[in-house]
């Protein structure tokens, strides 16, 4: 290993007791939230696809799960590419084709999530209403759940009338009905989290962009500008945060706000690297077209 590899390394290490030792926080706590996710959405399914589903169903019910897996890849080739791996390693065609391609089918589930996100929109808002019911009580050993809000519940004689006094049902799943407040809940929870899918794919191609503009040792120029300008969206996602304290998913929050900080991270490696860059002495201007 070359001195400049051994100071540069031991440069790392000693920052690790500091941001270092934060991230890597973020990430043990975003591998948690995962975990919950994966048990949150087997348990909703017990309810929505009691009765078996098609390939497409099970995904869309698996939506979040498959989606914070891919976040994960992404991550974790974003923190090879602009922190733990050497410059020397880029030499290398297939290191380079690797992390390209392992960040291709990450993207290809990041696009599925879209995709499920939207059609999980149009079917709440196409929820059809079920004007033969009138009360929920009539429903009882129907093999049919109540869920509002992301709550779901069997219903038992000894629960029906608890849980409203509206007569205006809507089927938002094929076993689930909901009332009213519950539709109106369920059309605006699929919109924000198709748009909350929708403004990560954003924040995440400016990462990209500048991940590749600093590859070819740009550090500047109208399209570094571009990159920076994503960091904008981060306001949106803190909205959505708090859309879902209020909407009482306070852990959706949490989880919002630990991806955030994930990829400030990755943006603060990419800052370090362009100071990296901008110090190096002996290579040639690079020229922005």
């Amino acid at each position: 290993m070359s001195e400049l590899s051994v100071s540069s390394f031991a440069s790392r290490w000693q920052r690790l007791d500091k941001g270092q030792l934060l991230k890597w926080t973020v990430y043990t706590l975003l591998m948690l939230n995962w975990a919950y996710y994966a048990w949150e959405e087997w348990s909703f399914a017990q309810h929505t696809l009691r009765h078996g589903a098609s390939l497409m169903e099970w995904l869309e019910a698996f939506a979040t799960t498959l989606d914070e897996l891919a976040w994960f890849g992404l991550l974790l080739m974003f923190e090879l590419e602009t922190y733990i791996l050497e410059d020397d390693a880029f030499e290398r065609r297939w290191v380079v084709w690797t992390l390209h391609g392992l960040r291709l089918l990450c993207y290809l589930f990041l696009a599925h999530t879209v995709l499920a996100r939207y059609t999980s929109m149009q079917d709440a808002w196409q929820a059809p209403a079920v004007p033969a019911v009138t009360e929920l009580c009539s429903l009882v050993d129907r093999d049919i759940s109540w869920g509002s809000n992301y709550d779901y519940h069997d219903l038992t004689p000894e629960n029906c009338a608890q849980f409203t006094s509206d007569q205006r049902f809507y089927m938002i799943d094929p076993q689930v009905i909901t009332d009213q407040a519950g539709w109106e809940i369920e059309k605006q929870h699929t919109l924000i989290e198709l748009i909350d899918a929708l403004t990560w794919l954003l924040v995440i191609w400016a990462v990209e962009l500048a991940v590749r503009l600093q590859n070819r040792n740009i550090t500047g120029g109208m399209l570094m500008l571009v990159s920076h300008a994503g960091k904008a969206l981060y306001a949106l996602l803190f909205l959505h945060a708090g859309w879902w304290v209020y909407t009482g998913h306070p852990i959706w929050a949490w989880d919002q706000v630990l991806w955030i900080l994930g990829f400030w991270a990755i943006e603060h490696n990419l800052s370090e690297w362009r100071q990296e860059l901008r110090s190096e002495e002996g290579r040639p201007a690079e020229v922005e077209a």
